[in-house]
């Protein structure tokens, strides 16, 4: 198997069938939800030793196994938000601010947030993702 290109902090991404990907694939046609999907690396890298891979549709961030992920919602809905941060967590949070909270697997709450603003990732939200990459290990 090919090893995935690396980018700057030691990140690997990789798309479908090793093929390159990139957060500026993902987020095509929408400035604004790059921005914000760079906030939110910034500030999961400045919390936690996590590495990065990129699909078509996501940005995705691991520690053994995936805890955060970084989408355009743009690609599959009609609306007006720049950006979604998917986190799983081991424990449903109850919080207004998720959109939506699912149950797909035993042990995994993924949690749904909006991000309209750099301002919507936040010290709540670092302590989640803080929680969510301890749970991934």
């Amino acid at each position: 198997m090919k090893k995935p290109p690396e980018t700057g902090k030691g990140l690997a991404m990789t798309g479908a069938a090793g093929t390159p990907s990139t957060p500026e694939g993902v987020f095509a046609k929408s400035p604004e939800g790059l921005r914000l999907c760079h906030f939110v690396r910034d500030a999961i890298l400045g919390a936690v030793p996590a590495t990065m891979r990129t699909t078509a549709s996501q940005v995705a961030f691991r520690n053994r196994r995936g805890f955060a992920y970084v989408w355009n919602p743009r690609q599959h809905l009609k609306t007006e938000v720049p950006a979604v941060l998917s986190i799983a967590l081991p424990r449903r949070v109850e919080s207004s601010r998720f959109k939506e909270v699912v149950h797909p697997s035993p042990g995994v709450w993924m949690h749904h947030l909006e991000v309209n603003a750099a301002v919507d990732v936040d010290e709540e939200v670092t302590a989640w993702l803080i929680e969510a990459f301890g749970a991934a290990a």
